[in-house]
C-alpha cells in the first residue's frame, strides 16, 4: 500500500500542561506519596497488591499510551506487554491468576462512525504473551472492573451501535459477564457507565441524573443475570457532581470525584453509604490542584488518584516545545506541539506558532528541534499562520479574536522580522504587522500563502456568510476593491484553506453540502481560478448517510501535493470525556488520504482533541537532535481546564 512520508506537526489540547503522576493517600493518617516518578504522564492506575506498593498503569512515557507497572525496588517502571499494534492502551486491570486486562483501540470497526475500543487481556505468566479479545467483534466497550473474586466483569458498553454524535454522557449502558464466560454477557443496566464492584454483587456506576447533577447509582446483581435491565438506585445526593466511582470492599463506602459550587476544583471524596456523609479527603492536601479517577486498594487502607505532579516535585518540570509521538505510518513522523497553528519556514528550520488564544496569546517563532522559541507578538490574540514559502522573514497571520460570527472584526496581517534577530540571548525579536485587509471587512481569518509568494487566499465573513477570497501577499487589498477577488460564494462557510505546494489547487472545509448544519465539514479543493471544485469522499458516498456525518478540519497538502492531512470525527470517542480534563471535540484524531479519497489512514488514538495539524515544508527532518528536556518551554504549571459542559449552576 502506497504511504505518505515526511513530518506531521500538530497540536492536542491541554495534553502538554497536565503532568499528571499517580498517587497513594493512606486514609488514616492522611499521608500522600507518589508512585509514579514524574515523566510524561501517567493516569489511570491500579493497586496490585494489599500494601499498595505495586501498581499498574497507563503513561506515555514511549510516544504513546501504554502500560506500565511499579514494584518495589525498582526505580523504573516495568512496561508491560499490550497490544504490539496498538497506539491506546486504557483502564488497566490485573486480576488474581495474573491476568492483565486492558482497553485498546487498535481494531477497526465494521465501518465509520463507530467505536474502536474493546477490552482484551494478556496473561503474564504466559511465554507468548498472547493478546486476547474479550469484546465480542463490532462491539464497543470502555471502563472495565473486576470484582473481588475475579469472578465477575462489568464494563460500559456501546454495544454494536454506530456512535450517535454523543461526547459529554457517552450513551453506554453496564454490562456484566463472567470471567470464565466472556461471551456470555448481560446488559444488567441502561445508561452508565464507569462500573465498579463491591464484593462480587454489588456494582455502582455514574451517569448524568434527570436533575442535571451527575450522581452514583448501584444495582445488586440478581441470582439469575440473565434478566431484564435491573432499574438502579440513586446514591449520592444532588447538588454537587459525583462521578468515576471506586468503591471499598466492605460495602459501606465509596470513593468519589466530585465538582461542588464555590469550588474550582475536581477532588476526591469518600461517600459514607449509610450515614450519607462525604469525607474530603484531596482538598485539604492540595486544593489548587485538579484530582481524577480514585482507586482503592483491597484491603481499603489506601486510595489512589492521579493529578498534577506540583511544581517543587522532581521530575519533568518543563513542557517541551516538541514532543515525538509514535505513527503508525513507518515512512511518516509525528510531532505534538506546545502551541496551535504550526507553520514551519521555506527551509523547515524554523515553526511559527501561537501559545494561546486569550490575551495572553500572540505569535512565537521555534526552532524545528524544539530548542529554542522567541516571542513575534504578545498580549494579542492571533491565531493560523502561514509562513512565506518564499520569504524567510514573512508570516502570515490572523489577528482577532477565534471562534467569532462573520461580523465580528478579525483581520488578515503580513509580519514581517528580521530573522537575524533570531538569537540564543533574545526573548522578544521586533516585528512590522500590515493588516491586508481593510477596516469593516467583517472576520477574515485562515490565511495560507501561495507557493510563488504572490497571493493570500483566507475566509471572510465580509458578505454576511464566511466564504474564500485571495488577496495581494504584499500590498493587500484597496478601498476600490483591488488586490483582492472572491474564490467561492454561497451561504455556507469555507473555511480553512491551506494553498498546496503545487500551486495548483486549495483545499479547504465546508459545509455546503448541507448548509444548516455548522457541525457538517466536509474537506474540499478548488483552483485558485475558481474552476474545478469537488468534495473528496472520505467516510462515504456523496448523499450517504456516513459523508453527512463527516466533521473534517484543518486540511493540509503534503510537499508533493497528492495527501492531506486532517482531523475528523471518524473514529468516535475512545475514552469517557467525564473522567479527563477539557476536551472541546474529544472525538478528534488525526488522518491521511489521497486527493481521490483513497488511502485513508487513521494517525492518532486517544481521548484528547488533536487538531491543527500541519505537513512540515522538509520531508526528511533530521529529529536526532530533536530538544525534549531543554530549559526553553514553559513551565509545568498545571494549567488546564475542566470539561466545560460540566457546570454546577443547576
Amino acid at each position: 500500500m502506497e504511504t505518505p512520508c515526511g513530518t506531521i506537526i500538530f497540536t492536542t489540547v491541554g495534553r502538554t500542561h497536565y503532568g499528571f503522576d499517580v498517587f497513594s493517600l493512606h486514609i488514616a493518617s492522611s499521608v500522600e506519596r507518589r508512585l509514579t516518578d514524574g515523566v510524561s504522564v501517567n493516569f489511570n492506575a491500579q493497586f496490585t497488591n494489599d500494601n499498595g506498593n505495586d501498581i499498574v498503569f497507563v503513561s506515555e512515557r514511549a510516544g504513546s499510551a501504554r502500560i506500565f507497572r511499579t514494584r518495589p525496588g525498582n526505580k523504573k517502571p516495568e512496561q508491560l506487554p499490550g497490544a504490539p499494534e496498538s497506539f491506546f492502551h486504557d483502564r488497566p486491570v490485573i486480576t488474581q491468576n495474573n491476568n492483565l486486562y486492558f482497553i485498546s483501540a487498535h481494531e477497526q470497526p465494521d465501518r465509520h462512525f463507530k467505536n474502536w475500543t474493546a477490552l482484551y487481556s494478556v496473561k503474564l505468566d504466559g511465554q507468548e504473551k498472547e493478546v486476547t479479545r474479550v469484546t465480542p467483534p463490532d462491539t464497543a466497550d470502555y471502563s472495565p472492573a473486576v470484582s473481588k473474586s475475579g469472578k465477575y466483569f462489568a464494563v460500559a458498553s456501546y454495544g454494536t451501535r454506530s456512535w450517535g454524535g454523543e461526547f459529554h454522557e457517552i450513551n453506554t449502558d453496564i454490562v456484566i459477564f463472567k470471567a470464565s464466560e466472556p461471551e456470555t454477557r448481560v446488559v444488567v443496566c441502561e445508561r452508565g457507565g464507569w462500573p465498579t464492584w463491591s464484593g462480587d454483587s454489588t456494582v455502582f456506576f455514574h451517569r448524568q441524573a434527570e436533575d442535571g447533577w451527575w450522581s452514583i447509582f448501584r444495582f445488586d446483581i440478581p441470582e439469575h443475570l440473565n434478566l431484564s435491565p435491573i432499574e438502579p438506585v440513586r446514591v449520592t445526593p444532588p447538588g454537587l457532581h459525583c462521578f468515576t466511582p471506586a468503591a471499598f470492599h466492605d460495602g459501606k463506602r465509596i470513593a468519589v470525584a466530585t465538582r461542588r459550587r464555590g469550588v474550582n476544583h475536581r477532588h476526591i471524596e469518600i461517600f459514607d453509604l449509610e450515614h450519607k456523609t462525604f469525607q474530603a479527603i484531596t482538598e485539604p492536601l492540595n486544593p489548587s490542584f485538579h484530582h481524577y479517577n480514585p482507586f482503592v486498594s483491597a484491603n481499603s487502607e489506601l486510595l489512589g488518584y492521579h493529578r498534577f505532579r506540583g511544581e517543587s516535585t522532581q521530575g519533568e518540570s518543563i513542557v517541551p516545545n516538541l514532543e515525538s509521538i509514535v505513527s503508525p505510518i513507518k515512512t511518516l513522523r509525528l510531532l505534538r506541539l506546545n502551541g496551535s497553528f504550526p507553520s514551519s519556514s521555506p527551509n523547515g528550520d524554523l515553526i511559527a506558532l501561537n501559545s494561546d488564544f486569550d490575551i495572553n496569546g500572540g505569535i512565537k517563532v521555534a526552532k524545528s528541534d524544539g530548542s529554542k522559541r522567541w516571542t513575534l507578538i504578545k498580549d494579542r490574540t492571533a491565531f493560523y499562520n502561514s509562513w512565506s514559502p518564499t520569504e524567510r522573514h514573512v508570516i502570515y497571520a490572523s489577528l482577532g479574536p477565534i471562534f467569532r460570527p462573520a461580523g465580528i472584526s478579525v483581520q488578515i496581517a503580513r509580519i514581517q522580522f528580521e530573522p537575524s534577530d533570531l538569537t540564543v540571548d533574545k526573548e522578544e525579536v521586533p516585528c512590522e504587522v500590515k493588516f491586508l485587509t481593510l477596516d469593516n471587512t467583517g472576520n477574515n481569518a485562515f490565511p495560507s500563502c501561495s507557493p510563488d509568494g504572490n497571493s493570500v487566499v483566507f475566509r471572510s465573513g465580509r458578505s454576511g456568510y464566511k466564504n474564500l477570497y485571495i488577496v495581494d501577499a504584499v500590498n493587500g487589498e484597496s478601498e476600490g476593491g483591488e488586490g483582492l477577488r472572491r474564490l467561492t460564494e454561497g451561504p455556507w462557510i469555507d473555511t480553512m484553506p491551506c494553498w498546496s505546494p503545487k500551486g495548483d489547487l486549495i483545499g479547504f472545509s465546508s459545509n455546503r453540502h448541507d448548509p444548516s448544519n455548522a457541525d457538517a465539514f466536509g474537506a474540499y479543493v478548488v483552483r485558485p481560478d475558481g474552476s474545478g471544485l469537488r468534495r473528496i469522499q472520505i467516510a462515504g458516498p456523496e448523499g450517504s448517510e456516513e459523508a453527512k456525518r463527516e466533521r473534517v478540519n484543518h486540511v493540509s497538502f503534503n510537499r508533493d501535493g497528492d495527501w492531506l492531512v486532517f482531523t475528523a470525527n471518524l473514529g468516535g470517542i475512545t475514552a469517557e470525556p467525564v473522567a479527563i480534563p477539557n476536551q472541546f471535540q474529544p472525538y478528534g484524531d488525526l488522518y491521511v488520504v489521497k486527493l481521490d479519497g483513497s488511502g485513508l489512514r487513521r494517525l492518532t488514538w486517544n481521548g484528547y482533541e488533536d487538531g491543527t495539524p500541519t505537513w512540515h515544508t522538509v520531508d526528511d527532518l533530521d529529529l536526532s537532535g530533536l530538544s525534549l528536556n531543554g530549559q526553553d518551554g514553559d513551565k509545568l504549571e498545571g494549567q488546564f481546564e475542566e470539561p466545560l459542559w460540566i457546570t454546577c449552576d443547576i
